[in-house]
């Protein structure tokens, strides 16, 4: 189990309420699809991902950026108990979807990259920290079920 301390509570939870979390969660993932383009072979089914514009402009990017953002959102929400809440997400991608779990890593760090872009001075290095540690529990959580 993870200790959060009551700054990082403070900064996950004030600072999550400020994103824009479609926006937020299809920049992260189109610059996931772009700087890491075998990644892409999971959202064969979202059509054309052959530049960073079409990527952008991808509205299954869009989409599936808001629903990811929407789990995160969950994270956020049940930071006591990350595991359990990613048990049936680790699960389906494990199992069903059969996705690498570096993959997880790979798009926390571009949400941070994300957020950094956003916040700008405001994404002070206890904030990245904060985030970062978030990134971790998560990615932690939905690789749980591969082990």
């Amino acid at each position: 189990m993870v200790h959060w301390t009551k700054a990082e509570r403070e900064i996950i939870t004030s600072t999550w309420a400020k994103v824009n979390q479609e926006e937020a969660g299809q920049e992260a993932l189109a610059r996931m699809l772009y700087v890491y383009p075998w990644t892409q072979r999971y959202f064969a089914s979202f059509g054309n991902l052959s530049s960073p514009t079409a990527i952008a402009g991808n509205p299954k990017v869009r989409a599936h950026g808001k629903k990811v953002m929407a789990a995160l959102g969950e994270a956020v929400h049940h930071m006591d108990d990350i595991k359990a809440t990613y048990k049936d997400l680790s699960k389906l991608h494990s199992e069903t979807l059969q996705v690498d779990p570096e993959n997880f890593q790979l798009l926390g760090g571009s949400l941070i990259v994300v957020l950094a872009k956003t916040f700008g001075q405001e994404f002070t290095p206890d904030v990245q920290a904060a985030f970062q540690k978030l990134v971790c529990v998560v990615n932690a959580a939905l690789s749980k079920q591969y082990y």
